[in-house]
This record gives C-alpha cells, sequence and structure tokens, in this order.
C-alpha cells in the first residue's frame, strides 16, 4: 500500500467568525491509497479546540511518522492499520484523512458506494442540511443570509452566537437573522462554548420562545461539570461538540445533554464516527454530523452516513469559491451522496 499527501488551499466566499476566531481560508491534505491499481481518496482538515491545535503543518508531520510503516500493510487491513495508528499517536485530522481512503478504496474495489455497502438507505431517511451564520452584526448576518439563499434555497438555519460582545449583541444579531429569512424557515444556535452558564440559561429561555429547534455547545470544553444545571432548566435540547470527540466521550454525557455532534476530523474517521452513532443511539442521544473548512470530498465521506443521523451540519463546501471536489448533490434541501462506488468524488483541476 502506498499512501500521498497534497496540500491544497481553499477560500471561503464569506468568512466565518464563531466565539473562537475567524476563517476566510483553510489549507488542507489531500490523502491518497493506492493498491492494487486503485486510488482511495480521503481529506485532513486542521481544526482547533482550546489546547487541541491541530494544523495543516502538526497533520502532515503527524503522518509522515507512520508512512514507513503503512507500507507493509493492504488497504484492505482497516482494523491493523487502525491499530498501529492509535498506537503511533497519529492526530485524528489525519486518521480521518487516511480512514476516508481507505473506506472509498475499498468501496471502489467492490464497486459500490459506501451508503450502499453499509446497507443505508439515503433516499428516504436523509435529513436536511442547516448552513451557517457566523457571528456579525445584524446587518452583515442579514447580507449573509441572503447570500446564502443565491446559492440555494436554504431554510435551516444554524447561528453562532457566543458574541464576545456578549448576549444583547447575540440577540440583537438572531432577530435580524430571524426577520430576512423566509417564511417557514426554521433555526438552531451554536454557541461554541462561548457563554457563561448564566448566560446560557437566559439565552436558553429567550430562545425558545423564539421558535429555536435546539442549541449546540452552549458552555465551553472543560466547562461540562455545569452542564447538569443547564440540561435541568433549558426548555431547548441541548448538543455537546467541542466537548465530545470520540465515542469514549458519549456515555459521560448522557443525562447532561440530548444529542452530540459527530466531526470526521476530531472523531478520527468513518469508522469512529459509526462506533459514535451506536455509542450515542444505546445513550438514548440523538446525532447529529458536522464539518469544519471541510471541502466536498469530506462532506460527502459524511453524507455516506447521513441516514444515522437527525440532524445534518454539512455546509462548508457551499461555501467555497475553489473547491477541487465535486461530489454529493443538493436535492430538496438534502445533500444526497453519489451513486458512484466508493465515495464518488470527482477531482476538479485548478482553473489557470
Amino acid at each position: 500500500m502506498q499512501v500521498f499527501l497534497e496540500p491544497f488551499t481553499v477560500h471561503k466566499r464569506f468568512a466565518l467568525r464563531i466565539s473562537r476566531g475567524t476563517t476566510a481560508e483553510s489549507t488542507n491534505g489531500w490523502i491518497r491509497v493506492q493498491q492494487d491499481g486503485i486510488e482511495g481518496w480521503g481529506e485532513a482538515t486542521a481544526f482547533s479546540i482550546g489546547e487541541v491545535q491541530q494544523t495543516p503543518e502538526a497533520i502532515a508531520a503527524s503522518l509522515a511518522t507512520v508512512l514507513p510503516d503503512l507500507e507493509r500493510f493492504h488497504a484492505g487491513d482497516r482494523q491493523a492499520i487502525e491499530a498501529h495508528c492509535r498506537e503511533a499517536g497519529l492526530l485524528s485530522a489525519a486518521w480521518a484523512g487516511l480512514d476516508m481512503a481507505l473506506h472509498d478504496w475499498l468501496g471502489k474495489r467492490v464497486q459500490l458506494p459506501l451508503w450502499r455497502l453499509w446497507g443505508l438507505d439515503v433516499q428516504r431517511t436523509t435529513a436536511p442540511i442547516s448552513v451557517t451564520i457566523g457571528i456579525s452584526s445584524p446587518e452583515a448576518a442579514r447580507e449573509r443570509l441572503r447570500g446564502w439563499l443565491e446559492v440555494f434555497p436554504a431554510r435551516l438555519f444554524k447561528v453562532k452566537l457566543g458574541s464576545p460582545e456578549g448576549i444583547e449583541a447575540d440577540q440583537a444579531m438572531f432577530l435580524a437573522v430571524q426577520e430576512e429569512a423566509p417564511p417557514g424557515s426554521q433555526f438552531f444556535v451554536d454557541a461554541n462554548g462561548g457563554w457563561s452558564l448564566k448566560d446560557a440559561i437566559a439565552m436558553a429561555d429567550w430562545l425558545s420562545d423564539r421558535g429555536v429547534r435546539y442549541l449546540e455547545q452552549p458552555l465551553a470544553r472543560g466547562q461540562e461539570a455545569d452542564l447538569p444545571a443547564l440540561y435541568g432548566r433549558s426548555p431547548l435540547p441541548l448538543f455537546a461538540d467541542e466537548s465530545c470527540f470520540t465515542s469514549r466521550d458519549i456515555p459521560v454525557l448522557a443525562g447532561k445533554v440530548h444529542g452530540i455532534n459527530i466531526k470526521l476530523m476530531k472523531a478520527g474517521g468513518l469508522s469512529e464516527a459509526q462506533r459514535m452513532v451506536h455509542t450515542a443511539r444505546a445513550c438514548g442521544l440523538q446525532v447529529m454530523f458536522g464539518c469544519y473548512s471541510d471541502s466536498a470530498l469530506s462532506n460527502t465521506a459524511a453524507a455516506q452516513l447521513s441516514p444515522l443521523a437527525d440532524h445534518l451540519d454539512l455546509d462548508s463546501h457551499l461555501n467555497l469559491l475553489d473547491d477541487p471536489f465535486s461530489g454529493a448533490r443538493m436535492q430538496g434541501g438534502r445533500l444526497v451522496p453519489p451513486d458512484q462506488p466508493g465515495l464518488g468524488v470527482n477531482h476538479r483541476a485548478p482553473e489557470h
């Protein structure tokens, strides 16, 4: 088995601001696995959560430490490869890209799309995706919503709150988005850990009165001890994102939140994402799939598992000006994975 890493940079139509900072571009890694004349593709995307800093440079360096050993494996030896990479301490984003590529290789090897290989029903049970409105002034939030509507007719909006300027700024921005949105729109809110417990309780009540469906990561990672107090007071379902990386985090969150957000980069790929789904269901929790600054490659991979999710937040590639990949297609507000073998992703040569 041979493995190659090629960096590529993508730029956002609209810079995304959350409680921890703003991003306008991202350098991601295209991982290619070659075996028996078949090439599988994956993506490694940088992300940052508190002390967890997986930069493009760190991801490349981490993958480089295991590349010499990977040559002795066959691309079908996914369990053995995962065990080796875990023992070597491979960063989760690097493993996510490699695991994605191994799944893509397998699907191409047996000539089946992954969702069909897993027996999933993407036509009947896939939830619509939401699109994201980052932290901004009320007028900029209105402009961002109008920009989304130029891309496709969204009706489900994820509003980023947790502004450093306080909950009054959050409220003004949310009201602007709600007023600008088309009739019949639905909203949920992601604070990215930007609130105190007091503000989270107040905002949960305020947002509930305005028809918000659920609230994601209201408290910062490391503040999980305060979740039971919020859980007992909140009229809105609570979802954990930054507080939940892998399946090991889920049992301790049960009874403190109503659901979890699975992202391939923090989980470590499709294999761990499947374990997280089953662990969450066993704990009585709902499931959401989310993304970072991922291209269509990663979001198409996550879409392969979309029938297993209650909510889908896989919009990052729709905000890219120069996505080099194409795959899952928008259909009636849903992101539907391709019928082609493996991930079904294609590469587009850059324009000059």
